[in-house]
């Protein structure tokens, strides 16, 4: 399907050579200053033609709003945004005799579309495209500006891999970086700001960023591709966001990754690495929260719902859980990897069999990434902050509706006024 969220809806829409790509978004929250300032950003970031080490398909991604604001405030109706596609180039795709149309290009999508719906996109990888997730980035940066006002939510990804050339490569000492300090400190301090200090590749960390260029630019030079890691992290995020069994929230999560185009691995907290630890080590003992005022603890939220929101009483030593324990959250930073494949489509030769089932030799043309994980890094973002949005607003109809029913001794406040009033009526 091409809608993702149960509250927070988006449907995308649009194929790479299209004239247009977008996306539909159902049930913001009315009243949130939103213009296309707001959502230009993260669309720059994702945007193709950013270095020589992306494709050198020129779209600038402008993005427009069609719907749902007026004056600069969204109306709570649907918001519909909609970005031109400036540079397609539909005739890299055919050409007659033995061209690219001719096969299902390897380890792409064209044979499987073809075999689900009996016809497909003649140019590109239509809805299987990178250009579909132009939508996710819009709908994502409108979910992440209402996160960051209304809770103080931060979410930051960047490049932790790129082929064997690791961040924080596995040691005898730290088998995964959840026991790692140096990442710990990293993911508790980098910002959005610092990661694009290391562009092209937006790894955090000048040495091993430079060693990632040159190995995707060795590829490049090849015209072959490699794949890596994104690593993000998500602060500040409420507890008690999740849903069980089925929608917990580090399986809407791997939801969200796996469907970007590309993704081949998911991993939460520890991770596959966690497997190796003993429980008595894996465990995260709790630890009694710090007395930090709501209001200093979420800078970015409205002092109204600072005041409001129920101050953690506790949180945990260690954080191998990745700040999700039962499927729900605990309040500790969420952290995660998304493992992406080398891009399909590359300019070597490879021999392959046709639609027609005669054996030949496929040349792709067209322009494409020898490595996706620069520009994924946005896109990581972006679906972040859809799984916290729509987990947010499930919660919060869940919280408003106990909000009316009288305070008992037996349940959790659902903020500091019903705890004032519970301390009282004792």
């Amino acid at each position: 399907m091409s809608t993702f969220g149960q509250y927070f809806k988006v449907t995308t829409y649009g194929e790479s050579h299209g004239r247009s790509v977008g996306c539909i978004v159902d049930n913001c929250p009315p009243g949130l200053q939103l213009s296309e300032a707001d959502i230009q950003p993260q669309m720059t970031r994702r945007r193709p033609g950013q270095s020589a080490l992306t494709t050198p398909r020129d779209e600038k991604d402008r993005v427009e709003i069609q719907s749902g604001t007026e004056d600069g405030i969204t109306l709570g109706s649907p918001i519909a945004l909609r970005v031109l596609n400036e540079d397609q180039r539909p005739k890299d795709y055919g050409g007659g005799g033995k061209n690219i149309d001719a096969f299902p290009r390897p380890s792409h999508a064209d044979w499987t579309y073809l075999e689900k719906y009996g016809v497909k996109s003649s140019s590109g990888g239509g809805r299987s495209s990178a250009r579909e997730t132009i939508g996710r980035v819009a709908a994502g940066a409108i979910a992440e500006k209402y996160l960051r006002v209304a809770h103080g939510v931060e979410i930051v990804a960047f490049t932790s891999g790129v082929g064997p050339e690791h961040l924080f490569p596995a040691t005898k000492t730290h088998p995964n970086q959840s026991a790692n300090p140096a990442f710990l400190e990293l993911i508790d301090k980098i910002t959005r700001e610092k990661v694009d200090e290391f562009l092209p590749v937006r790894c955090p960390d000048e040495t091993v960023c430079t060693s990632m260029a040159d190995l995707i630019a060795e590829y490049r030079d090849k015209s072959d591709s490699i794949g890596g890691v994104v690593t993000c992290v998500i602060r500040n995020c409420p507890s008690g966001l999740g849903e069980p069994c089925f929608d917990k929230l580090e399986a809407t999560l791997a939801h969200a990754m796996m469907s970007i185009p590309a993704t081949k691995g998911f991993e939460i907290g520890s991770g596959f690495g966690g497997c190796e630890m003993p429980g008595s080590i894996h465990n995260d003992p709790f630890v009694k929260a710090p007395a930090v005022p709501p209001a200093e603890a979420n800078g970015h939220a409205s002092e109204a719902a600072a005041a409001g929101r129920r101050r953690p009483r506790l949180t945990t030593k260690t954080n191998n859980s990745g700040g999700v324990q039962g499927g729900i959250t605990n309040g500790a930073h969420i952290y995660f990897n998304v493992a992406f494949k080398p891009p399909a489509t590359i300019g070597q030769a490879q021999q392959t069999v046709g639609y027609d089932e005669e054996a030949g030799v496929l040349e792709a043309k067209g322009r494409h990434d020898p490595c996706v994980i620069p520009r994924a890094v946005p896109i990581v973002e972006a679906m972040a902050a859809l799984v916290v949005m729509d987990a947010l607003l499930a919660q919060s109809a869940r919280q408003s509706a106990r909000s009316l029913l009288p305070v008992l001794e037996r349940t959790v406040p659902v903020s500091e006024t019903e705890s004032k009033l519970l301390r009282e009526s004792q």
